[in-house]
């Protein structure tokens, strides 16, 4: 039987079905992958290939398609052809702005980590190559890397492949200075981000003095023919909206772009929905003073919605990423400083270039991780409560996040829930494993079930392994599933299990994400039914106090004349919206009351939230509850959209008893020891 190496099977791999390869990347907060060690020589990851999987065919052909038709591996499943990447310079900054930088600082990748300029121009030709015409250098700061003008210069020599735009986003503190060599460089486009006209605000804002510079950078910009030079600047509420108008006013007499940006939630800018102010409160404010204000015509793939008061020489826009996303029309794709590919900027799934190409993968490899990664994107990113409770970079690292893979590199970890059957992956929690070898690995794989769950996810096998011609990037091995192996196996194999581990997590009453999920397991239980069947309440009291929130939901379809009735405000009983929703909040401080074994629970926030829905003649009802306690408020948000919808229904059935409540759903919970939520769109 032949044997061939670890590397060979993945490229099988992926040429054989990169998407379902790439289909449960987890967040980049969980790239240290696998616990391992000891150091593996090559020879030991030679595995049979027979052996390891059951099936696979080598597909041939070409790798870079034909330049007549668009490049498959930058069109992803929805058909949205990415022409525009954005490179992330460093991760270094001359401010520390409060929406982008926590106040305390974030830790910098090791400069050896971060993408060199031949690096980053070998990346881009590739980019380049499949169909990319927009490159644009953002950071940290792009101007504080000395290498800037060499890179532009780089760049620019790509336009007989189709590169058209090279841009720039900068603070502008540097960019009077080096302007006129970056513009002989190549650099054609130019965003300044500037949140103020108030000089004293500017260092509330960036923590440090630097206003007149961005004006200097700004009118300099002009002088040398940009047009327009764009000024994004950041809307929050109660520090500069009042300014919305003053930003208006600097377009009078410049062909300066105003782009204002809605905030936007990252680690470490403290974001809350209090300080985010939509794009239509902005249009608002701008138009009581402008009433003539026109809408422009935007392109197809345009981020801004753009308007202009008649008269005057610049225009301005609003980057509508929170309040209505343009998703549908994406077509951008990052790349962070440490060199891994971002396809959204509020999704946390990341894959590395950076340690491809450092091992010489050739660019047709390349190219087929490329696809995958994008043929992985979503249709759209999350809704605001969403992304305020996601995991992601700071705003100052989307465009380096430190790895944080663990010892050396030989072992593969499986964690072991609590039952005859366990899960291999490399981020269950808490860190309770077994470890086995590769050779192990082929043993046992005679017994590996291949079989699919919708609750477990991020199942699968990591490998990580060095040597002078081996990468150093965790790839997932299985595809056709989820996978599992027998605990039993256990014994017949030698396969070391961490009592010690298993003990003190029994102790602790924690469990494994994964315990009790799948339908064959014979372990599953119910948390308030005793030994006995009979019913009981649980006791919480041992468990540690944790920030709760949870997320539900509920629809109720009205019918016409209701839907027009309550639209209208004219049902006879009264405002049908306001009452229900008070009907909701009043519910979920009684949810102990309703519910015979729910505890009471001491709630920080509920908010009930009653949408019309015109095109269905519906309602949608939800909710959030907040608390700080030791049992989640799940059954609160649930109770709470119940009773507002049962309200509406009430308040309606003089008009019509045909109405129906439904979907009544937990759209998302995060605290507690059984980790977070996020029902599946």
């Amino acid at each position: 039987m032949t044997s061939v190496t670890l590397r060979t099977i993945i490229g099988v791999l992926f040429r054989e079905n990169p998407v379902k390869l790439f289909k449960y990347i987890g967040p980049s907060s969980c790239r240290g992958l696998c616990t391992i060690v000891e150091p593996v020589t090559q020879s030991e990851t030679e595995i049979q290939v027979k052996d390891f999987i059951p099936k696979i065919t080598r597909i041939q052909g070409p790798y870079f398609q034909d330049s007549a038709t668009f490049s498959e591996f930058l069109t992803d499943t929805f058909g949205r052809h990415h022409t525009y990447l954005r490179i992330s310079l460093t991760e270094k900054c001359n401010l520390r702005c409060q929406y982008c930088m926590p106040e305390e600082g974030v830790d910098l990748t090791p400069k050896d980590k971060l993408l060199t300029s031949e690096e980053i121009l070998k990346l881009s030709t590739v980019f380049v190559k499949e169909g990319i015409t927009k490159i644009r250098l953002t950071g940290g700061e792009p101007l504080v890397r000395k290498d800037i003008v060499e890179i532009v210069a780089g760049l620019s020599s790509l336009r007989s492949h189709g590169l058209k735009t090279i841009a720039m986003t900068t603070n502008g503190i540097t960019l009077g200075r080096k302007l006129p060599e970056l513009k002989d460089a190549g650099l054609n486009a130019l965003n300044i981000s500037l949140d103020t006209l108030i000089p004293p605000k500017f260092e509330l804002i960036a923590r440090r003095k630097g206003w007149d510079k961005v004006m200097q950078g700004i009118e300099k910009a002009l002088e040398l023919g940009y047009d327009p030079v764009k000024v994004n600047c950041v809307v929050m509420r109660g520090t500069n909206e009042e300014e919305i108008c003053d930003f208006v006013q600097f377009t009078k007499d410049k062909k300066i772009d105003v782009r204002f940006i809605e905030y936007m939630p990252f680690d470490g800018n403290r974001w809350n929905f209090k300080k985010m102010v939509p794009y239509k409160e902005m249009l608002d404010a701008i138009k009581l003073r402008w009433p003539d204000l026109e809408e422009l015509m935007n392109d197809t793939n345009d981020t801004a919605k753009a308007f202009k008061v008649p008269g005057y020489m610049g225009q301005v826009g609003f980057i509508t990423s929170m309040s209505e996303h343009f998703c549908g029309t994406c077509n951008r794709l990052r790349l962070t400083a440490d060199g891994n590919l971002k396809v959204c900027l509020h999704g946390n799934a990341e894959v590395s270039l950076r340690d491809l190409i450092r091992n010489d993968v050739d660019d047709a490899e390349l190219l087929t991780i490329i696809g995958a990664a994008v043929k992985r994107k979503k249709k759209q990113h999350a809704g605001m409560e969403s992304l305020s409770k996601m995991k992601n970079r700071p705003m100052i690292l989307i465009d380096g996040y430190i790895d944080e893979v663990i010892n050396q590199f030989n072992y593969l970890r499986v964690d072991l829930p609590e039952s005859n059957i366990f899960v291999i992956s490399s981020d269950s929690l808490p860190n309770l494993g077994i470890y086995i070898t590769s050779e192990q690995l082929r043993l046992l794989s005679s017994h590996v079930l291949y079989g699919t769950h919708r609750h477990a996810s991020k199942v699968s096998i990591y490998h990580l392994w060095k040597g002078p011609n081996c990468r150093l990037s965790p790839i997932r091995l299985f595809h056709g599933g989820h996978i599992f192996l027998r605990k039993e196996l256990e014994q017949d194999h030698d396969i070391k299990v961490s009592n010690e581990k298993v003990d003190s997590l029994k102790k602790s009453g924690s469990r494994s994400e994964y315990e009790g999920r799948n339908e064959n397991n014979s372990n599953l239980t119910l948390t308030h039914v005793d030994v006995t069947g009979r019913m009981t309440m649980v006791d919480v009291g041992s468990k540690p106090e944790t920030d709760r929130t949870a997320v539900a939901s509920a629809i109720i379809t009205l019918g016409f004349e209701a839907f027009q009735l309550v639209k209208e405000n004219k049902i006879k009983k009264g405002d049908v919206l306001s009452v229900a929703q008070l009907a909701g909040i009043m519910a979920a401080k009684r949810t102990s009351e309703l519910i015979p074994l729910c505890h009471n629970i001491h709630l920080t926030k509920i908010d009930v939230n009653l949408n019309l829905v015109d095109e269905t003649k519906s309602i949608r009802i939800t909710s959030l509850v907040k608390s700080s306690g030791k049992t989640g408020v799940e059954m609160e948000a649930i109770t709470a959209v119940t009773i507002a919808a049962v309200t509406v229904y009430d308040m309606c059935k003089a008009v019509t008893r045909e109405m129906v409540i439904s979907d009544i759903r937990l759209i998302e919970k995060t605290g507690g020891q059984r980790g977070d939520y996020f029902a599946e769109k």
